[in-house]
This record gives C-alpha cells, structure tokens and sequence, in this order.
C-alpha cells in the first residue's frame, strides 16, 4: 500500500515510521527541511523507551513529483488543513482514500468540500509522538490503540484494508461503525489535558502531580461529556476521570502535549478545534461549558503575547 503522510512531525513520523519499518510504501511529507534531510541522510531514529532504532524512510518537503497514493494520512495542525490539502491534490486520484487523524472535530468537513464524501474516512489514534530533533523521535506505539471508519458507519473493504496494512506493523488498530462517536472519546482526551499543558508547560510527570489540575482537567472533560449526550452521540469513555487517566497512560513522564509543543515552538495551537470544539457545540445545544470557555480563553492569550513579541 503506497502512504503518504501529509504533516508528519512527531505523531506522523511514529506512525510512518513504524509502517514504513513493516514494509509499507511511506513518503513522510513535512515542512520541516532539517527533518527531512536528516530523514533522507541517515534514516529516521525512533526511540521507545530506552533503546533506539533507526528506521530508512523517504521524507519530502512538500508533495510536488509525488505519486499518487492509495491512502493519504492527514496530520498537520487543524487551522492548516485546507492549505496543505490544497497543495497537495496531485496525490489524491480516483482510488485514493484520505484519511484524518487529526486532533479535534471539524476536519473532515473540510476534507469532504475538498475532495468529496466517497473519498473521505475518519479516524482517532492514541499513538503518541515527541519530535526530539532532526531525524529523531519518541515514538509511543505499543499498547496505543487507532480506531479507523467510515464516517457513514458502514464496514467498507478499503477501511478493513487500511487496518489490516496497520496491524501487519503492529499498530493495534480497529474498525468502528461508530466512528463519530470515536471522535468524541478522543476529543475527551485532548480536552483532558491539552490546554492544561500547554497553559502551565508542563509534561506528563509534573502536570499529574498537581491535584488541582486534575479537578480542572475532570471538570472540563464533564462539560465534554455533557455536550456530547446533548449532540446524540455514543461515548464509550463511562466517566471524566477516565479520559484523564486514559491520556497519561503508557506515556512516559518527560512526554508533551501536541499544544504544549506548539507553544514551545511560539505556534498557534489547535485550541480552537478541541476545547473550543466543545465549546461551540455546547453553545449550539444550550449547554453551559465554563470551564472549556476559560481554558480557550488562557490559551488565546498565550497566543496574543506571542503574536506580539
């Protein structure tokens, strides 16, 4: 199966990473030309735990004299979507089936505007990335489940196909006919501890040491949950206090939020797309989300001063 990976920093290059390891056909496509030198030079070095590997790959600045792939991942930031599927329609033919993996709602929206509904399917990963250099990253895979579906909730033989392509690399991955609802449970991780990161710069280790955290992160997941009864949909997550719990697990201490990472690197953040996600919809179905309200709030000035320095 020829992949490539549209936006692959930290989490795409896991993913990619351990595909291409397993024999697939991967183009790791990202802005980033250190990385992708240091890719192309020397292969791409993923450490799990304490031991490292080195892993050839192919990287790519950006998708010109690419083919065309049979899956297109997408993974860049949630506010460039449209850009960077826009400039990258010469891989996307009659066959290919694009397919986010973003954090947060909305994407595929966007995605079906641009390319259709038939080539559209949705998905949800706990996989984990931290870029630590050029060429190398954490990459957190075993025990890290992705859930993959056809937004209409129908088992279709190109998304059994794309699971198959991820177990025979040892990426636990399932098909949902509830693929919407997947969506939420991992919006409910996002908001569990995204902003609360990246509001504090705090990883894993220090953020679950402070009680007061926790309260905040539970009370917003709450709101989440209280939306997404309100909206119809399915949650599989039973309490709030699961999701937070649930975002921490098999990580290790030194690890950082994908929004705590952009603000390290003086970048907007995807706050809009999960917290403010929940916001809207709560607003949309007359359900009050204080909490969610004030964690897009803080992280909108932390942008504001960036902007500004």
């Amino acid at each position: 199966m020829r992949i490539h990976i549209v936006g692959a920093g930290a989490l795409g290059c896991a993913i990619g990473g351990t595909l291409a390891e397993a024999g697939s056909d991967v183009t790791l496509i990202t802005r980033n030309e250190l990385h992708v030198h240091a890719i192309n030079q020397q292969g791409l070095v993923m450490r799990d735990g304490e031991t490292e590997r080195v892993v050839p790959a192919k990287a790519a600045i950006d998708c010109r004299g690419l083919s065309v792939a049979d899956l297109v991942i997408v993974l860049v930031k949630s506010l460039h979507t449209r850009e960077a599927m826009g400039a990258a329609r010469n891989i996307i033919g009659a066959q290919t089936a694009v397919m986010s993996l973003q954090n947060g709602l909305g994407h595929e929206e966007t995605l079906i505007e641009m390319f259709g509904a038939a080539r559209v399917l949705a998905g949800k990963t706990y996989v984990g990335g931290v870029l630590l250099g050029a060429g190398r990253i954490i990459a957190s895979t075993r025990g890290k489940r992705t859930i993959i579906g056809e937004l209409d909730g129908s088992i279709s033989g190109r998304v059994t196909a794309i699971a198959a392509e991820f177990e025979r690399a040892s990426l636990a991955t399932t098909v949902s006919d509830n693929i919407v609802g997947t969506m939420w449970d991992k919006l409910l991780i996002n908001v569990a501890t995204g902003a609360l990161s990246g509001i504090t710069g705090l990883a894993y280790g220090d953020l679950y040491s402070v009680p007061e955290i926790e309260q905040c992160a539970v009370a917003a997941v709450d709101e989440a949950m209280t939306v997404a009864r309100a909206v119809g949909v399915t949650l599989s997550i039973p309490l709030a206090r699961d999701a937070w719990m649930m975002a921490a697990d098999g990580l290790p201490p030194e690890f950082r939020t994908s929004m705590l990472q952009s603000l390290d690197k003086g970048a907007l953040t995807e706050i809009d797309f999960i917290n403010g996600a929940v916001v809207r919809a709560g607003t949309r179905h007359q359900v009050p989300t204080p909490v969610n309200q004030s964690l897009v709030a803080a992280v909108k000035g932390i942008e504001y001063r960036m902007t500004r320095t």
